[in-house]
C-alpha cells in the first residue's frame, strides 16, 4: 500500500488539454465542424427507426413470424357506437351504424368494412344492448398504417359530432399507436423544454456567473446535437428506437455538465491558489480530466451493458448512449481547455451579485465539511446509521414486480384509451385479444377445421375468452389465426391467467394435439409477458457484465482491489435502495395523489434495467472524482484522515452541483403523464439523491477511515496491473485540516 513515488507528468488527458489550450482555434472550431457535420450527415442519410411489429421474443415471437410469412397483417380498427339510454334495435341508433359504415367506407385507405349489422356478424353488438362495433382493415402494410390513419380518425370525429346523443370514437392497431405516440412526443417536449432552464439555473447558482454556467450547458447541447447526428449512421445496421432521442438529451445533459463541471470548477481553484493561467489549465486536466477520462469509460461500459438483453431496443439505447458519453468526454478533454484558455478571466464574466453572495465561494465546503468531520469522528456510528437506512430502503425492492405498461397507465384523457374502456366494458377483451395461430399443410382440411371448432368452444367453456371469435386463413390455406377476446386489460392477472389457459390447456388439447402441424398463441397481451419474461431472464446477464466490467476499470484506475469492491457495493446499495423507493410509489401507492397515477400493479420492465445500467455509470462520475482527489491527496503526504477529509470538501460543491443538476432534470419526468416517465423519473432522482449524499459524504468517509491504508490494498497477485496515470502538480500540497 504504498504512496505514488512516480515523477510528475503529464498523462493523456493533461496531454490532451495542453494541447488544446495551446491550439484553441483548432481545437473549438474542429468540435464545431465535427458537430455540425455529424448532425448534417445523419440529416442527409436518414435515421432508420425499428419496426414496432418487428416479432420479438418467445412463443409469440415465434407465432408472428409465422403470421409474417404466411399473410401480410393489415392493421385492424374498431369503431364504437354506443349510447348510454338508447338500444341497438332503435332507429335512431341503426342509423348511425349506417351511416358510420358509410362514411368509414368511403375513406379511401379503409377496406373490409364489416358491420354489425351484417348476418353473421352479430357478435359486434354487445349482450347489454348499448354498444356496436363496425370493425374495418387499413390499406397496405400494418408497419404504415398509422401514418395513414388521420383521415379516418378525422371521419370519426366528424360522425360524433353528426351523432352528438351517442358515443363514436376509434381503437385499433394504428389509431392506438398514434394516440400514445403523440402523448410520449408530447411528454418528450416538455421534458426539453423544462430541462434548459433548470439546468440553467443551477449551473448559475453553482458557478455565479453567467458565462461560467453557460459553458457546461453548450457543451452538453452540442454533444447532443452531435450524437443525434451520429446515431444515423450505426441505425442502418441496428435501427434506432424512438425512445432513444430522449436517452440522448438526458445522459448528454446529464455527463455533459458533469465533466464540464469538473473541469471548471478545478480550473477556478487552481486560479485561486495562485497558480498561471496555463498551469491551472494544465493541472486541471491532468487531474478533473483524467477523471472525466475514466468516468467516460465506465459509463460506456455500464451502457454496453444493454446489448446483452438481445432486445433491439435497449441495444439502441445502448448505441445512442455510448455514442452520446463518448462525444461528452471528447468535448471535456479537448474543446473545454481551449475555450478556457481563450476566455482566461473573462471566464467569471456575468456575475449575478446575490447569488454570488448567497452561495459565497467555499459555503458548499463548509457544509460538507462539518458532516465529514463529524463522519469521521465516529466512522462505526455512521456506517450503522446510513447503511441501515439505506437497506431499509431497499427491503420493499425484493416485492418489485415487474408489468408491462397496458392501457391503464396510459393517460386517461387520451381519446384513444376512453373509447378503449369504453370497449373493455362492453366487450372484454376485444381491444387487446389474443391470437391462435395453426400452420398446417391444408388448415381447410377437415381433422384442422374440427380441431379450431374444438378450441373455440373449449375456449369460450372456459369462461376467460368472450365473444366475438373470428378465423382468417391465408390464401395459401396453409395458416390460419384465430382471435379471441380475453378477460383483463392485457397485463393485468386476468390476462395472464387468459393466456396461461390458452397455452397450457385449450390449445395443447385441440390444435396443438394435429400431427405435422404448428400453432401457439401471440396477440398483444401474449407479446407483453414474453417481452417481459425475457426481461426478467437477461437482466441478471446485464447486471454481472456491468459488474465485472466496472469491477476491473476501478481495479486499473485506483490500483486497489478494496476500492473497486467498495465501489460495487456503494452502488447497489444505491440501486437497491432507489428500487424499494420505486416499490413504495409505485406498488404500494406512496404519493400517488402527489404524482398523479392510477394504477399500482407494477414496474414497467424497461425502468428497473434502464436505471440500473444509468445510475451505476452516471454515480462512477462522484466516485471517480472523489477517490481521485482523496489518492492525490494522500499521494502529496496527507495523512489517510486528513486525504479523505480534503477529498471529499474539495469535491463536495461540484458533486453538489451536478446530482442538483441531474435530480432536477430528471424531477420533470416524475410529472409527465405517461407511467413509465413517472417511475423512471422518480427512480433516477430519488437514486441520484441517495447516492451524492448518504452514499458519498457518509458511507465513502466513513468506510475509507475504517479500512485506513488497507484502501489502497493490491494483492502481490495483481501487482503485474499497469500504474494508472496520475498527475500531481510538485508546486500543490494539499493543506491538511486545522485541528
Amino acid at each position: 500500500m504504498p504512496r505514488s513515488t512516480h515523477e510528475p507528468r503529464l498523462n493523456l488527458a493533461g496531454r490532451m488539454g495542453r494541447w488544446s489550450a495551446a491550439h484553441w482555434k483548432t481545437a473549438t472550431f474542429g468540435w464545431l465542424a465535427v458537430v455540425i457535420v455529424a448532425f448534417g450527415l445523419g440529416g442527409a442519410i436518414g435515421t432508420k427507426t425499428i419496426d414496432p411489429n418487428t416479432a420479438g421474443p418467445g412463443e409469440s415471437g415465434r407465432m408472428d413470424r409465422i403470421l409474417d410469412a404466411g399473410f401480410k397483417q393489415p392493421a385492424h380498427e374498431s369503431v364504437l357506437i354506443q349510447s348510454s339510454s338508447g338500444n341497438t334495435d332503435d332507429p335512431a341508433f341503426r342509423t348511425a351504424i349506417r351511416d358510420v359504415v358509410h362514411g368509414i367506407s368511403g375513406v379511401a385507405v379503409v377496406q373490409h368494412v364489416r358491420s354489425p349489422l351484417a348476418p353473421g356478424n352479430e357478435g359486434q353488438l354487445a349482450k347489454d344492448g348499448h354498444s356496436a362495433l363496425v370493425e374495418f382493415d387499413i390499406r397496405g402494410d400494418k408497419d404504415s398504417a398509422v401514418d395513414k390513419i388521420g383521415p379516418v380518425l378525422d371521419k370519426v370525429d366528424e360522425l360524433q359530432k353528426a351523432h352528438p346523443e351517442l358515443y363514436v370514437g376509434e381503437f385499433g392497431d394504428a389509431s392506438a399507436v398514434d394516440g400514445i405516440n403523440t402523448a410520449f412526443a408530447s411528454d418528450l417536449q416538455k421534458a426539453g423544454l423544462f430541462s434548459l432552464p433548470i439546468t440553467l439555473i443551477i449551473l448559475i447558482a453553482a458557478f455565479g456567473a453567467l458565462v461560467a454556467a453557460g459553458i457546461p450547458l453548450l457543451l452538453g447541447l452540442t454533444a447532443v446535437f452531435g450524437t443525434f447526428g451520429l446515431v444515423a449512421l450505426p441505425s442502418h445496421l441496428l435501427p434506432i428506437a424512438p425512445e432513444a432521442s430522449a436517452m440522448v438529451l438526458l445522459i448528454g445533459l446529464a455527463v455533459g455538465v458533469d465533466y464540464s463541471m469538473f473541469y471548471l470548477r478545478r480550473v477556478r481553484e487552481e486560479r485561486a491558489a495562485g497558480r498561471s493561467e496555463r498551469a491551472a489549465i494544465e493541472a486541471a486536466a491532468s487531474t478533473s480530466g483524467h477523471s472525466v477520462l475514466v468516468a467516460g469509460v465506465t459509463v460506456i461500459a455500464a451502457m454496453a451493458g444493454m446489448f446483452l438483453t438481445g432486445d433491439g431496443t435497449f441495444a439502441s439505447f445502448a448505441v445512442a448512449t455510448i455514442l452520446v458519453v463518448a462525444m461528452a468526454m471528447l468535448g471535456s478533454l479537448t474543446v473545454l481547455p481551449a475555450l478556457l484558455s481563450r476566455l482566461g478571466a473573462k471566464v467569471n464574466r456575468g456575475r449575478v451579485p446575490l447569488v454570488g453572495r448567497l452561495r459565497g465561494e467555499h459555503s458548499e465546503g463548509r457544509v460538507w465539511g462539518a458532516i465529514v468531520d463529524r463522519v469521521l469522528r465516529r466512522p462505526v456510528v455512521s456506517v450503522v446509521v446510513a447503511g441501515g437506512l439505506l437497506v431499509a430502503l431497499a427491503i420493499p425492492a425484493a416485492q418489485l414486480r415487474m408489468v408491462q405498461s397496458g392501457p391503464d397507465t396510459f393517460p386517461q384523457d387520451l381519446a384513444v384509451v376512453k373509447t378503449y374502456n369504453r370497449m373493455q366494458d362492453a366487450f372484454p377483451g376485444s381491444g387487446l385479444p389474443a391470437n391462435v395461430v395453426v400452420k398446417a399443410a391444408d388448415v381447410n382440411a377437415p381433422a384442422v377445421r374440427d380441431a379450431i371448432g374444438r378450441l373455440k368452444a373449449q375456449a369460450l367453456a372456459s369462461g376467460r375468452v368472450h365473444e366475438p371469435v373470428t378465423v382468417d386463413v391465408n390464401r395459401a390455406a396453409t395458416v390460419a389465426n384465430v382471435t379471441l377476446p380475453i378477460d383483463g386489460t392485457g397485463t393485468d392477472d386476468a390476462s395472464v391467467a387468459a393466456l396461461a389457459t390458452l397455452r397450457d390447456d385449450v390449445v395443447p388439447q385441440t390444435v396443438g394435439a394435429l400431427p405435422d402441424a404448428e400453432s401457439g398463441v401471440t396477440g398483444v397481451p401474449a407479446q407483453w409477458k414474453d417481452s417481459t419474461d425475457h426481461m426478467k431472464s437477461t437482466f441478471p446477464l446485464v447486471v454481472a457484465f456491468v459488474l465485472v466490467f466496472a469491477f476491473g476499470l476501478m481495479l486499473v484506475a485506483f490500483r486497489s482491489i478494496v476500492i473497486a469492491a467498495k465501489a460495487i457495493l456503494l452502488n447497489l446499495l444505491s440501486v437497491a435502495a432507489a428500487y424499494g423507493v420505486l416499490v413504495l410509489v409505485f406498488q404500494h401507492g406512496f404519493a400517488q395523489g402527489l404524482l398523479g397515477f392510477g394504477t399500482t400493479s407494477g414496474i414497467d420492465p424497461v425502468v428497473p434495467l434502464l436505471l440500473f445500467v444509468i445510475l451505476f455509470g452516471l454515480s462512477m462520475d462522484y466516485h471517480v472524482l472523489i477517490i481521485s482527489r482523496i489518492r492525490e491527496a494522500y499521494d502529496q503526504g496527507a495523512s489517510m484522515d486528513d486525504a479523505i477529509s480534503v477529498g471529499i470538501k474539495r469535491t463536495a460543491g461540484v458533486v453538489t452541483s451536478a446530482a442538483m443538476v441531474m435530480v432536477g432534470v430528471f424531477s420533470i419526468f416524475a410529472v409527465l403523464s405517461m407511467l413509465m416517465f413517472k417511475q423512471f423519473g422518480v427512480g433516477l432522482a430519488t437514486a441520484i439523491l441517495i447516492d451524492a449524499t448518504i452514499v458519498r459524504a457518509v458511507l465513502l468517509p466513513a468506510s475509507m477511515k475504517l479500512l485506513g491504508e488497507w484502501n489502497w490494498y493490491l494483492p502481490t497477485w495483481l501487482q503485474w496491473l499497469p500504474a494508472g496515470e496520475r498527475h500531481a502538480p510538485t508546486s500543490e500540497v494539499e493543506p491538511a485540516p486545522v485541528a
